[in-house]
Formats: structure tokens, sequence, C-alpha cells
């Protein structure tokens, strides 16, 4: 009964910036991963970044430096902030939640960099 719902994506210009958002609702167990994942068509969906409950991060090499991830446990969400976005980064984003071995997604947001 988890649910993850996103927003805040959009079409920016490159160097822009988005902030994605995704709130969780249900059942949440205190102890879990949340994590932004994407994908370009014709792609693998790739993990992004993942912030554990008590705030340890991942970030992929390709985003590092530009994006942060941040969550606030007592509203069970999680945020993408997204800086100096290139044409690179257009994909669907989704949004994770993974409570031991089990995983909950999002249906996505779509994010556009035009060049």
């Amino acid at each position: 009964q988890v649910q993850l719902v996103e927003s805040g994506g959009g079409l920016v210009q490159t160097g822009g910036s988005l902030r994605l958002s995704c709130a969780a609702s249900g059942t949440i167990y205190t102890i879990n991963t949340m994590g932004w994942y994407r994908q370009a068509p014709g792609k693998q969906r790739e993990l992004v970044a993942t912030i554990t409950s008590n705030d340890g991060t991942y970030y992929a090499d390709s985003v590092k430096g530009r994006f942060t991830i941040s969550r606030d446990n007592a509203k069970n969400t999680v945020y993408l902030q997204m800086n100096s976005l290139k044409p690179e980064d257009t994909a669907v984003y989704y949004c994770n939640l993974r409570i031991w071995l089990r995983d909950t997604w999002g249906q996505g947001t779509q994010v556009t960099v035009s060049s």
C-alpha cells in the first residue's frame, strides 16, 4: 500500500535548474533508502542518487557536484535539486523507496533539457 508521487519535472535550457520532489504515503518503515533513477529512450535505467534514513548519500559520477539529494523524514519526502543541467540529463526520473528487499517505484516525471 506504499505509494510514491513525483513532481517538479519540466523543460529547461542548458545550465538551468529543477527541483524534483517525491512524497511517500502509506505504512513506511523508519529504516529505509530513498533514491532517484532515470531512464532515457533506448538506454538502461541508471541510479542517480540515494539517501538513507540517517542521511548517508551516494551520487553517480555523472551528476556529482551538480545534483543534491535530501530528505524530510517527518514528511517521508525526498528531493533532488538539479543544477547546471545538460542535454544528457534528459530522461524520465523515477523515485524509489527501498525497505529491506522491497522496492516501490513512482510513475516518473519527465525532465527535458534543451540545447
